[in-house]
């Protein structure tokens, strides 16, 4: 599994960032993903297990549904695949929330996948970093725009 990992400064408190993260629908409006589904919820209408569907730059369409966990207080959200279909294999992945400065959030975004097996390995490298990096940006964005 190739391993990324960054981190960013959001100003906005960590509850907004929290908000925008589980507001899994809305991702095709601002992540690089074309469809999702929650499949399930759990205590407080959380989203337990969802499906989605991207398209991998080079490599092609996938889809996957990733089983949710949440730690207390909104300090991380973690996940990990339970199907995976097309250039992605399996993902694990988190995010750690740090509200520790006043008016702004800290993330860090851990993502480890596993692409098909015809990959060659700078790609691989590359690509989790561009996920993360895009990732991130893209998600700062959507916070403090509102």
């Amino acid at each position: 599994m190739e391993l990324a990992e960054g981190t960013i400064v959001i100003d906005a408190p960590l509850d907004e960032v929290v908000d925008v993260i589980e507001d899994y629908e809305a991702y095709p409006e601002w992540a690089e993903v074309r469809h999702v589904e929650v499949r399930e919820r759990g205590e407080g209408d959380r989203a337990t297990e969802v499906a989605f569907e991207v398209d991998v730059p080079v490599l092609g369409k996938a889809s996957y549904t990733l089983r949710y966990r949440y730690a207390p207080g909104g300090t991380a959200i973690s996940w990990d695949s339970i199907e995976a279909h097309g250039a992605v294999r399996e993902i694990r992945g988190e995010y750690l929330l740090d509200d520790s400065q006043a008016d702004s959030t800290t993330v860090t975004y851990r993502l480890a996948v596993e692409l098909g097996p015809l990959v060659p390995g700078f790609l691989r490298t590359e690509g989790a970093k561009r996920v993360i990096e895009n990732a991130l940006e893209r998600l700062k964005r959507r916070v403090e725009m509102g």
